[in-house]
């Protein structure tokens, strides 16, 4: 799960992290007031007003503005606030569709008391699954291009391994304010940023923290200008108050509405759908759809209770994407009998009408004899196999007749 910055930033306050202070407005009148907010406690005109949406580069989009009076303010707030903002990272890049601003973040000048006297960095934590791990990726090239920096001067990123066991230490954070170039107050406070940024990564089961930019402001302050942060929806159970931060608005809406009947999908850019039960299982169904020709158009794990209902709504979510060519089903009977998911098919199949897609059915494992005379003789437009070679040529022979 995606936090906005604004939420990002409430996460990392209560580790006693410093950030660029803010305010949120959804209506150009609210971002008014945000602004004479941010202008009296920052004793400043100048503001910065940020989209908020669950991409990166918003920068590069039009998506952030400076602003230096209320009547900037008042013009650039209705700019920003419904548009459809085009990044790098919103769904097709920057010749995508974008995505609609539905709020904004109004927010102080950071770089105080001059720009020149300012210092941006980067800073991130994620776990790296090949070494097993959680690593803080860091550079002194922090701001908008640090891809490019990663891909040019690749010596200028350094990376910091925490122990799954030993856990951060208090020497790592000096190496990395070190290696930064920080020296004084400026060191002494990267050393208690970083540490407080890895406890708040931890304690709250992230899967990414992203300051970028992590500011030294001045005054030698370590402040987080800017936070990206992805959540482990494994761990949300524990954390009721990260999960009540869920903007569905931001997600795509075949995955919410899968996530409502418990059903685990995640959208592909694909020809053929899939439904499965399991996600060893899925995977390997992905696999087989590209030996056939294909490409999957999603991830769908039914579970083990793959009943009528379940069926039906996963039909239901995969008919929505206008791509799907072919539609495979692959159950294995292990604890659910197969030929109680064939009847399943076969009602969900009834109630859902006339299905123009070819569907494949592929089921093994107990009663696989008798779901397979469940579904050649309900007289619908449904293919059947046994073995998961024969439903691959059937999706072979499916998407040939497209």
């Amino acid at each position: 799960m995606n936090l906005h910055e604004y939420q990002g930033k409430e996460l990392l306050k209560k580790f006693g992290i410093p950030v660029q202070e803010g305010f949120l407005a959804t209506t150009p009148e609210e971002a008014i007031k945000a602004y004479d907010q941010v202008v009296e406690s920052s004793k400043s005109p100048v503001a910065v007003i940020k989209a908020q949406i669950h991409a990166g580069g918003r920068g590069k989009g039009g998506g952030v503005k400076l602003v230096k009076s209320r009547e900037q303010a008042a013009q650039t707030a209705p700019q920003i606030l419904g548009m459809m903002l085009k990044t790098p990272q919103t769904p097709g890049g920057m010749n995508g569709p974008g995505k609609l601003v539905r709020k904004i973040l109004v927010t102080e000048d950071s770089f105080k008391p001059d720009f020149e006297s300012c210092k941006e960095y980067y800073v991130s934590i994620l776990t790296d699954r090949e070494k097993k791990a959680n690593v803080i990726i860091y550079s002194t090239e922090g701001g908008m291009d640090i891809e490019a920096v990663a891909e040019k001067t690749p010596h200028l990123v350094h990376k910091e391994y925490v122990h799954p066991l030993a856990g951060f230490q208090a020497f790592q954070a000096r190496n990395i304010a070190f290696k930064l170039g920080l020296s004084g107050e400026s060191f002494k406070n990267m050393v208690r940023f970083v540490t407080n940024l890895y406890k708040a990564f931890t304690e709250s089961d992230a899967t990414l923290f992203e300051i970028n930019p992590c500011l030294k402001d001045g005054y030698g302050n370590i402040l987080a200008v800017d936070c990206k942060v992805s959540l482990d929806d494994n761990a949300l159970f524990r954390h009721s108050d990260l999960e009540a931060m869920r903007d569905t608005d931001e997600e795509d809406p075949a995955e919410v509405e899968a996530k409502a009947y418990n059903l685990n999908y995640v959208s592909l850019d694909g020809n053929v759908g899939c439904m499965v039960n399991g996600a060893g299982l899925a995977m390997a169904t992905m696999d087989i759809i590209k030996l056939s020709g294909g490409q999957p158009a999603n991830f769908l794990d039914v579970g083990g209770t793959a009943d009528a209902a379940r069926v039906e709504q996963a039909f239901r979510i995969i008919l929505k994407d206008p791509a799907v060519k072919a539609i495979l089903i692959n159950i294995f009977g292990g604890i659910v009998r197969c030929d109680r998911v064939a009847q399943g098919v076969v009602d969900a199949y009834k109630n859902i009408g006339e299905i123009k897609v070819p569907i494949i059915v592929r089921l093994q494992g107990t009663n696989a004899e008798l779901a397979k005379d469940i579904i050649d003789q309900s007289g619908l437009r449904v293919r059947s196999a046994i073995l998961l070679k024969d439903a691959a040529e059937l999706v072979r022979e499916a998407l040939l007749e497209k």
